[in-house]
């Protein structure tokens, strides 16, 4: 049985946890947990409220995360109440992308005013952009964010999520949409599904790629 992968996932989430807010809550609530419970059998009374506490903690950051995953498919955000994040609109005219030579069907677009090429990619969950284009466009990593492990063509990685006040392309406009800030994406930044999905449609016909948006559609 080959533990490197597993070994190599639980480093990184170590090494994230210096910079989650979330992941040090969990942290120390499980400390705290595991406190308390040494407190109960050594009969002090305040064990069992330290370990409410932190079992109290570990569910509010276990809610959060959920929160913040479900944005990543509309189906989930729109039974999901959101807290303090930005609605995700994507609305527009319908956009004709031709294939270009490499087989791929590539966007020019504009991220908060900055112009990017995007990659269109099915097969991401999740809007991502290098970490170049990230710092042109100001975008910073959520505050109390988790780290999304995301692969690359460079391994997998750990990435901070971020939200894009404007994703510009064709006829379509995007405002308020999660994008993952990736270091080691090189030069290609990737148009996922949190972003496909929130289209009223879209297919391929022949060599191209018809971006339909609803009007004001929204999760």
């Amino acid at each position: 049985m080959d533990i490197a992968p597993a070994f190599e996932a639980a480093t990184d989430v170590i090494r994230a946890i210096p910079r989650s807010e979330l992941l040090l809550m969990a942290l120390v609530a499980v400390i705290g947990g595991m406190i308390g419970s040494a407190l109960i059998r050594h009969r002090v009374p305040m064990g069992r409220a330290v370990r409410s506490l932190s079992t109290l903690v570990l569910v509010a950051v276990l809610v959060t995360v959920v929160l913040q995953l479900s944005r990543f498919d509309p189906r989930l955000e729109v039974a999901v109440p959101q807290f303090g994040l930005p609605e995700q609109v994507v609305e527009g005219g319908e956009t004709r992308v031709e294939m270009a030579p490499d087989g791929h069907f590539w966007l020019q677009a504009s991220l908060n005013g900055v112009p990017a090429r995007f990659l269109v990619d099915t097969g991401a969950t999740v809007t991502a952009v290098s970490e170049d284009v990230a710092v042109q466009a100001g975008l910073e990593p959520r505050a109390g964010g988790i780290p999304v492990r995301i692969a690359t063509a460079n391994g997998a990685m750990n990435a901070d999520i971020s939200s894009a006040d404007s994703l510009t392309f064709g006829n379509v406009e995007a405002r308020g949409v999660d994008v993952v800030i990736a270091p080691s994406l090189g030069t290609t930044n990737v148009l996922g599904m949190n972003v496909l999905s929130r289209l009223e449609s879209w297919r391929v016909e022949g060599r191209t790629l018809i971006l339909v948006p609803g009007n004001g559609e929204t999760g």
